[in-house]
């Protein structure tokens, strides 16, 4: 099962980080490669770069990767759509014929009600939230402030792809449950 990928067939990727080299200013010369890896991510994904060069799994409905306050580790934010819990599931006494939606699919993407929905209808819609550290294993070193743009855009490239695998290791195993489940439902 794809979880996340790199987007081949839009390598527009690396002209957009050429192209704004202020955007990744502030993590030139750092120590560590965390900021640098989190910008290298903002701009491989929505909304800077849309479609994303970065793509993933229909239930992921955001990712992003931050730096921990707490000890500049490299952390991981992504929120999936989620079947209901159990608890809501036994018994549907509770929806009394209120006419209750969850998830709109289209053309097999999880998507938002659009506002005349959500004036029809009461959604409920359930999501899980991810938040773990990623390693730093295989992140290129942050570029020093006098690096050529376009070496700045291949380690940026190279960034996003070390957190794709990673972001795939941990998050593909709650996909594929979540994916078991519905389909044994």
């Amino acid at each position: 099962m794809k979880t996340f990928w790199v987007d081949r067939d839009h390598d527009r990727y690396e002209t957009l980080v050429e192209s704004h080299p202020n955007g990744f200013a502030y993590t030139l010369g750092d120590i560590a490669p965390v900021a640098f890896a989190c910008t290298a991510w903002t701009f491989a994904t929505p909304p800077i770069l849309d479609p994303g060069w970065v793509r993933w799994h229909r239930r992921v409905l955001s990712a992003r990767c931050t730096r921990n306050p707490f000890d500049g580790s490299l952390i991981a934010k992504v929120e999936l759509v989620s079947p209901l819990p159990a608890e809501l599931t036994t018994t549907r006494a509770w929806w009394r014929d209120r006419g209750w939606r969850g998830w709109p699919e289209l053309f097999g993407q999880f998507v938002q009600p659009t506002d005349r929905d959500l004036s029809r209808y009461p959604h409920l819609r359930t999501t899980l939230l991810i938040e773990a550290p990623l390693p730093l294993d295989g992140l290129p070193e942050a570029p020093e402030p006098d690096t050529p743009p376009a070496d700045v855009a291949a380690a940026a490239a190279r960034a996003v792809t070390v957190l794709v695998r990673d972001l795939s290791d941990l998050v593909g195993p709650v996909l594929q449950q979540l994916d078991t489940d519905r389909a044994s439902t």
